[in-house]
This record gives structure tokens, C-alpha cells and sequence, in this order.
């Protein structure tokens, strides 16, 4: 009997090629795949609301009758119509609209419809509700379902989708899904088979708990979160697998690099670097490729340990390649390790998207011939044209800016192409353990869990806008002492030109108002070399403030910078807010950062900035975070796709992440299932594992 993998959607009665197309844009070729569709949430139009009892914001049913139709013409075009049901009246607000329906919706009908309350120019809106003009009665409680609603692409609205997805249920009769899970396993946890759990996601009976329902919490819906998650789980162990199926170069280590470079270290390494320390050491020596990932907050001394696994790695006469997210970044990291591993002898070759011409083709050359022991630069060193004389170890720092596959391609690079090359993975963005746990599946976690000695927290306040006079004056007198400062504009939902724009009226404004100090100015919009130029200016001195977006979030060391103003930081996620406060506090002065608001925050939003001001801690920031916004945000993955699940939702589901990780090791001894369930939850266009 054919799978309903095999069994196209076009068999669906009215989905011809344009529609499949569609569909496919969302993942979905195929019956499973349509199934695996499912609902992010659920409407609850079991009851018509009062419309004297709405709110902004409400999605609601409402029923009444049309006192008048009016067509608007204001800067759009529009049919206005005022609906009344005793308790109150609200208005319909259609932009896209026929002389059909302008004469359907006459006074005096009676209309159901469902929508969002909007505040307009009349009262409460809906703009382009669902309606029903003379409906029938409404069920009672006993009959009355839920409304699923489900993700959309362009072209496709949700009455279609819904209408699909249950064509497609009408299949499950006689093409039951194909349970992967053992049976004691659903058993243990009293979950039900995954055919009747995928029937009541998409169709709730009458009377199904609408509570648990709407929360996510129903066994129907559980029973789907936990495969999801173990499909996750095992993608990500199947890369691990892929990885370290190859053999890699151990690289013993020799100490007399190491001991060079310790001797001349200005500081003392902190215990928690010792002891990452020796847990690279331990992998670096083994025959298999280390995939380690070491967290540390903002000035922990990752890079200090990146430099030691590098010097072991030389010292067995081996290259390594660091790779960074963003120019800023890398030409950091090369400044660093030219100022550390040239005096030892060790040539660094430099390799970015803007060595261009001569001075490129002298770095590769440098490289494949394994003159240039290190190479350093952004995802440049990724591209096919970059040869490798001896490739034993990659760092990557900040690893969640690039997909996992781009990790992967570097193994091909490795010793001979055959041996894959140690992977060390950095990143000062903390994750919650239980995160790590899923979303770092495929490497082991070291922790750099206490900062260098000497360094001094850094005081938080919260001020309202209202204050921004004030303020202007404390960057005044703080520079005057011969101090540096940051201002960072943010527009985080706004289009990257509107950011832009903001910073650039804020950088003139500053200019005007502080006009004995020097300020410059870096945004999304500066090509890559004017932001280079303009943060060595600032790194170099010659600018006492700098104002700028988000872009200088990660990883810039200005030790005498000791001020920083985030304007509008209730629009920023507290990892983001917490990276921004760690470029200030890098020297021996105390340091500050206000977080200028404006006024009224939400309840979220005073919850969020009080967190920040109480806790220096990256990881109890991360927790927070993850606790209010999800994971997507809190990895930096919003826009890859990665960690974007269907039903699960961490901060609720993160009971399954213990019992998962216990059950993927005997599973995995199954490539089918594994490979089913993978198939079934990821689809084709996110294989973790296919380069």
C-alpha cells in the first residue's frame, strides 16, 4: 500500500500545479507533509462576543445588524460598514472590495463575523474580517469546535489551507501514519499514536479541552511536540555522527609554544579557562574530531583559550583556521593573534571578503602552501578557491550566525581532504542549559564561568527619555575626563534604512549639541571598510563617542570606553541588551550603561530592563530571555530557519529535553527511523546535515 509520503497533494481535488507550488514553498509536497502542517494555534469562535464588551486587540466573533454603508475616500478608498448588536456598534473597514459586495452588506442585514479589534477613525475596526451575511443559528457549547489556524505563505489564505488539511485527513482512513516510536515508550508516558493525535490537532472534537488546547498542552498536542523535538535531537546527533565518522590528526601536545606564549601573557589565566583549557587539550589529542563548544559571557577570555588550542595545534605542525562573523569581528581576532603569535615565529595569513586583487592571492598562496600557519577571516575562508596545506583545527566564533552545513563543508578541508579537521566552536552569547542541551546537540559544552580578575561590574540604570538632557550632559563630562562613550540608536522591527536614518539624525543632533567633542557613526548602511575605518578611529582615540546600531553588538574591545546609552532597549531581546552593555567595563575604570526608555513599558518590558540591572550574569540574563521571548531570538536563528519548530515551544515543552536526550542514543542505533522521523519533522530543506 503506498505511503502517504509517496502520495502527492496534487491527488487533492483542486490543487493543480500553481497551488503545489505554492505549497511547495511551505515545505509541503507531499500528504505527509501536508498533515505535518500543523496548526501554530487555534481561534476560539465557539461564541459571539458583545460588542460593547471588545478590547484593542481581541480576536473575536461578533454578530449584529448593518445600520449604514458608506464608501470612504480618504487617502485609500474604502467601504465602511457599521454593524450594531444592542450592547454597542463597531465598524467593517474593507480596502479591497466589488459592487457586489458593497450591495450584500445593505442596511439592515444581519452579519456574523470574525476578526481583530483595531482602534480607528470611527471606533473599534475590523479591517477585512471573515463574514456570513444571514447566518445560520451557532452550534451550542456541546457542538462547538475550534478553529485552526495554520502558517501561510503568499498566495495562499487560511481558509484554503484549512479546507486542505482536512481533504487530507479524509487519507488517514486508509493510509494510517507510520508510528517510528516504540509502543512501551507511548505507554510510559500516556501519549496516544501519532494518527489519532494528528486527526485531533487539526479537527478538535466538540467539547476538547479548549484550555489545554489553546496553551499547547494536550496529550494530542504533547504526543507531537515530544517526536518533534527527538527529530531535532537526532538531526543534529546524525551530523555529530557524519563529523566524526571521519578520523582527524591528534594533535599531542608539546607545551613548548604554550609556555612562550603563558610567559608572556600580561595576566594570569582564571580557573575556569585552565580547566576548558584541559578539556581541549584532552579532545585535541584523540584520533576523532573534537566538536566542542565553549560559552563564556562578554570578557571571559574565550579568545585566550581559542589562542591556547591554536598554539597546540602549531606546536604538532598543523594549520588552523579562525573564522568570525562579521570584518569588525575577524580583524579583531587578527589583530589579537598577530600581537600574540608573531613574536612566537608564526606567520597569519588574513582572508575577508575585502582582500582583494594581489594581496588575496598572496594570502591563499600563503595558506596552501602552508607558509601562513594560521588564517584568519570572515566565511571567506569557506569558498571553494581556499586550499588548505595542513588543516587540523577550525574555531568559529559566534557559530549561531552560520548554519551547521557551513561548519560541515569545512571538514572537506581538512589534513589530505580525508582527515577532518577539530572543531571549536566560541560563542559570548550564554545559552540556557536546557537550549544547549537541543540546540548544540551535536557538540560538548564547556562553560568559562568566571570573569578575569580586576574586572569591575558594570552599574545599570533605567531612565525614561524624558531625561535625554541629562544625559547629553553626563557623555559631556565623561569624555571632558578624557573617557570614551557609545550611543546606540535602535529600531529593531523597522526596515534597516529607518534604523539607519535614526542614527544618522541622532549622530547630527550629538554633533550640534556636544560640539568640542569628535563623534562618529557606524550603521548596517556603511560599507564594510567606512565601519572598519570608523571603529579604529574610536579603538585609536581620535573619536571620543560613538554612535551606532546594533551593529556593534558583539565582541568590539574598547577598554577605554566606560559609558554606553541604549536608546529604546524595550525593543531589543536581554542577550542583545546584555552583549551591547559588554563593550564598556574592558578597562580599569567603573563603567555605566543607561537604558533610556520610552515611556509607558509594558509590564514585559519593566520585567526585561529590571532583569538586566539586577544580574551581571549572562546566563540568568539568557534564562530570563528565554522565558519571555523563545528560542529563535535567543540563538540569533530567527532568520535561518534553524530551531523553528512547528508545535514546540521551549520555555513550555522544556520537561521533554531530559527525557529525549536518554531515549535518541538507542534510536540512533536505527538509521531508518531516525531517518523517517527526520524526513517527517525537517522536511528536505532543513537536513542538518546535508551540505
Amino acid at each position: 500500500m503506498a505511503s502517504l509520503d509517496d502520495i502527492s497533494v496534487t491527488e487533492i481535488k483542486g490543487v493543480g500545479n500553481a497551488l503545489a507550488e505554492k505549497l511547495a514553498k511551505l515545505g509541503i509536497q507531499s500528504m505527509q507533509d501536508l498533515l505535518f502542517h500543523l496548526p501554530h494555534r487555534y481561534e476560539d469562535r465557539t461564541r459571539v462576543v458583545p460588542m460593547g464588551s471588545l478590547r484593542v486587540g481581541d480576536v473575536a466573533v461578533v454578530e449584529g445588524e448593518v445600520m449604514k454603508t458608506d464608501l470612504v475616500m480618504g487617502r485609500r478608498r474604502s467601504l465602511q460598514v457599521t454593524l450594531k448588536d444592542g450592547s454597542g456598534f463597531l465598524v467593517l473597514r474593507f480596502f479591497h472590495f466589488n459592487a457586489a459586495q458593497k450591495n450584500q452588506l445593505g442596511e439592515g442585514t444581519r452579519v456574523r463575523c470574525f476578526g481583530e479589534v483595531r482602534p480607528g477613525r470611527a471606533g473599534y475596526e475590523f479591517y477585512h474580517p471573515e463574514y456570513q451575511t444571514n447566518p445560520p443559528p451557532m452550534p451550542d457549547a456541546s457542538q462547538a469546535t475550534l478553529t485552526p489556524v495554520y502558517p501561510l505563505t503568499e498566495g495562499i489564505q487560511q481558509p484554503r489551507v484549512r479546507s486542505l488539511c482536512q481533504q487530507a485527513l479524509k487519507y488517514l482512513e486508509r493510509h494510517p501514519i507510520k508510528d517510528w516510536l516504540p509502543a512501551e515508550l507511548l505507554a510510559d508516558y500516556q501519549l496516544p499514536c501519532i494518527t489519532e493525535a494528528v486527526k485531533l490537532v487539526h479537527s478538535p472534537p466538540a467539547g476538547a479541552p479548549v484550555h489545554l488546547l489553546v496553551e499547547g498542552r494536550h496529550p494530542a498536542q504533547q504526543r507531537l511536540v515530544m517526536e518533534e523535538l527527538l527529530a531535532h535531537q537526532l538531526s543534529l546527533l546524525q551530523v555529530r555522527e557524519q563529523i566524526q565518522a571521519r578520523e582527524a590528526l591528534p594533535l599531542l601536545p608539546t607545551g613548548d609554544l604554550t609556555e612562550r606564549f603563558l610567559e608572556e601573557l600580561p595576566f594570569k589565566l582564571t580557573g575556569a579557562q585552565r580547566q576548558v583549557m584541559s578539556e581541549i587539550r584532552q579532545d585535541l589529542s584523540q584520533p576523532v574530531p573534537m566538536l566542542r563548544l565553549v560559552q563564556g559571557d562578554v570578557g571571559s577570555g574565550k579568545t585566550v583559550v581559542a589562542a591556547l588550542a591554536a598554539l597546540q595545534t602549531l606546536g604538532a605542525g598543523a594549520q588552523v583556521a579562525l573564522m568570525a562573523p562579521t570584518e569588525i569581528l575577524a580583524e579583531q581576532h587578527y589583530t589579537n593573534f598577530k600581537g600574540w603569535l608573531e613574536p612566537l615565529g608564526i606567520p597569519i595569513a588574513w582572508l575577508s571578503g575585502k582582500v582583494k586583487g594581489k594581496a588575496r592571492q598572496q594570502a591563499l598562496e600563503a595558506v596552501a602552501s602552508g607558509e601562513a600557519r594560521v588564517a584568519i577571516g570572515t566565511h571567506a575562508l569557506f569558498q571553494d578557491e581556499v586550499a588548505f596545506n595542513r588543516l587540523a583545527l577550525v574555531i568559529v566564533d559566534e557559530q549561531h550566525r552560520f548554519g551547521v552545513h557551513q561548519r560541515l563543508a569545512l571538514r572537506e578541508k581538512g589534513v589530505g581532504g580525508s582527515l577532518a579537521p577539530h572543531q571549536l566552536i566560541m560563542t559570548a552569547t550564554p545559552i540556557p542549559r536546557t537550549l544547549a542541551m537541543s540546540a548544540y546537540a551535536d557538540l560538548d559544552t564547556s562553560i568559562i564561568d568566571e570573569l578575569p580578575p580586576g574586572r569591575k561590574p558594570i552599574e545599570t540604570v533605567v531612565v525614561p527619555d524624558s531625561r535625554r538632557e541629562d544625559i547629553i550632559e553626563r557623555v559631556r563630562s565623561a569624555c571632558r575626563e578624557g573617557r570614551q562613550a557609545y550611543w546606540v540608536c535602535t529600531l529593531i522591527e523597522e526596515s534597516e534604512a529607518l534604523q539607519c536614518q535614526a542614527a544618522e539624525v541622532t549622530a547630527q543632533e550629538l554633533t550640534e549639541r556636544l560640539s568640542d567633542l569628535k563623534v562618529g557613526l557606524v550603521h548596517g548602511r556603511l560599507k564594510a571598510q567606512e565601519k572598519a575605518d570608523v571603529m579604529a578611529q574610536f579603538k585609536d582615540g581620535e573619536l571620543d563617542l560613538l554612535v551606532a546600531t546594533t551593529v556593534i553588538e558583539v565582541g568590539v574591545d574598547v577598554p577605554n570606553a566606560s559609558l554606553i546609552i541604549i536608546e529604546n532597549p524595550e525593543r531589543l531581546g536581554l542577550a542583545q541588551l546584555h552583549q551591547l552593555r559588554g563593550r564598556v567595563g574592558r578597562g580599569e575604570q567603573a563603567s555605566f550603561c543607561v537604558l533610556m526608555y520610552h515611556p509607558p513599558l509594558s509590564m514585559n518590558g519593566k520585567a526585561r530592563l529590571q532583569a538586566l540591572r539586577d544580574s551581571q550574569d549572562g546566563f540568568v540574563i539568557a534564562e530570563k530571555d528565554l522565558e519571555i521571548r523563545g528560542p529563535g531570538e535567543v540563538l540569533g536563528t530567527r532568520q535561518t530557519g534553524l530551531m523553528q519548530f512547528r508545535l514546540a515551544n521551549f520555555e513550555r515543552d522544556k520537561g521533554w529535553i531530559e527525557p529525549i536526550k536518554e531515549m535518541a542514543p538507542s534510536l540512533m542505533k536505527q538509521p531508518r527511523v531516525v531517518d523517517a522521523l527526520i524526513r517527517r519533522w525537517l522536511g528536505e530543506k532543513i537536513r542538518y546535515g546535508d551540505v
